[in-house]
């Protein structure tokens, strides 16, 4: 279809890969615990898009130039730490709302978030540079138009694993009355993959 081929392999494998904890799920879990379930799911939106950014980027080869450029995949990596450091920082400093102090965070900054989160990860980039071409016929009539599918089919069963997080996590977070705490735990888990991700090799 399209150029590709082991359909349901790619699928149950994306689908393993997706339910894989990572900052992504991080920042959903984050986000629902203590905002509920529209926040987690703006947030899983948010990643979606991002998401899309990597495929377009595989179907083009600019992936492969990020692969090739050690100097282009340290410096995406180092602002991709640094925010990944933010992120933790802005989800620890986040108090729960009341009626006198509302939630600090707009679902416009939750999506926004969700999408940078993403985007700036140079990992995800080479993930679907050495995922993706896996499932692509050599004879394929247009390459990126396989990865492109691949990719959007890859991205469709991400956010429903992502919006089934987010519901989890909201009913935990209702039950925990909202724990700042849990929040701030995550937003550590932040700071520490923004670090290791900083020392990461290529």
């Amino acid at each position: 279809m399209i150029g590709t081929h082991d359909l349901l392999l790619f699928i149950v494998s994306a689908l393993l890969l997706n339910i894989t904890p990572g900052p992504d799920t991080l920042y959903i879990v984050g986000r629902s615990s203590t905002q509920g379930f529209k926040a987690g799911a703006i947030a899983a939106l948010g990643i979606g898009a991002g998401i899309m950014v990597h495929v377009s980027a595989a179907a083009l080869g600019l992936s492969a130039l990020l692969a090739a450029s050690a100097e282009a995949f340290t410096a995406l990596k180092l602002v991709g730490a640094a925010y990944l450091v933010y992120v933790g920082i802005s989800l620890m400093r986040f108090r729960a709302p009341t009626a006198t102090k509302p939630q600090r965070a707009t679902l416009r900054a939750v999506f926004v978030q969700g999408f940078w989160t993403n985007v700036l990860n140079p990992k995800v980039a080479l993930f679907f540079l050495a995922f993706l071409p896996q499932f692509v016929d050599l004879d394929a009539p247009s390459k990126p138009a396989a990865f492109l599918f691949l990719g959007c089919l890859f991205n469709f069963n991400g956010t429903l694993w992502n919006l089934f997080v987010a519901w989890s996590a909201a009913r935990v977070g209702r039950s925990l009355g909202g724990s700042v705490w849990f929040n701030r735990t995550v937003g550590a888990l932040f700071v520490y993959l923004g670090a290791r991700l900083a020392l990461a090799e290529r």
